[in-house]
């Protein structure tokens, strides 16, 4: 999807309204003061980048400083929890991602509702889901990749951004499906020399 860009700042600069401010009075007084982004990983990632520059467009728009503030861990869920419990005034957003707003609502007991506790505003970014390996892997495709990983239990590991993200269903699914069985290994999230 490609925005504009006047339309992408309009989407961007909306995001931090919430239902519960009048639109007359958030017209006439928002944002009276810094507003706080709240990235649920660790800096560098891609949900960090894509928040700094939404941020950067938000103060451009509104005049007002955003603080950008990586919460990592747990997938995403410790981050978007301090959300969930922040003043509904909309001075405290964040960038949801899959595993923020629908993996951890699934696989973790969470102190806040993935849906009713947030109000989606604007699709930020579409980033696709890549299965790579290193370059000595003895495999040259897929139907090899099985093959080994058939024939040496437990010997490979694959990393992932936490558990119950795209990468860990993924390799759980792959396991599942192919009969293979290799270790996973879950981080806090993207570190900025690339995915985990």
């Amino acid at each position: 999807m490609k925005l504009p860009r006047r339309k992408f700042l309009h989407l961007a600069a909306g995001a931090a309204a919430l239902p519960a401010v009048s639109h007359v009075t958030w017209a006439q007084t928002y944002p009276s003061r810094p507003i706080t982004m709240i990235v649920p990983f660790p800096p560098g990632g891609l949900t960090d980048v894509v928040g700094r520059l939404i941020a950067e467009g938000m103060r451009t728009a509104l005049g007002q400083t955003i603080i950008i503030e990586n919460v990592g861990g747990a997938t995403g869920s410790i981050g978007t929890g301090r959300v969930a419990r922040a003043a509904p005034d909309g001075y405290t957003i964040t960038v949801g991602i899959w595993n923020t707003h629908v993996a951890n609502g699934i696989t973790y007991a969470l102190q806040y509702d993935v849906v009713s506790d947030f109000e989606p505003i604007a699709l930020l970014a579409d980033a696709p889901l890549l299965f790579l390996g290193k370059k000595d892997l003895p495999a040259n495709s897929l139907k090899e990749l099985i093959g080994w990983l058939k024939e040496n239990p437990d010997k490979a590991s694959m990393g992932s951004t936490g558990v119950g993200g795209p990468g860990h269903l993924l390799a759980l699914l792959l396991q599942e499906k192919t009969g293979t069985r290799f270790n996973l290994v879950p981080y806090r999230g993207v570190s900025p020399q690339g995915h985990a």
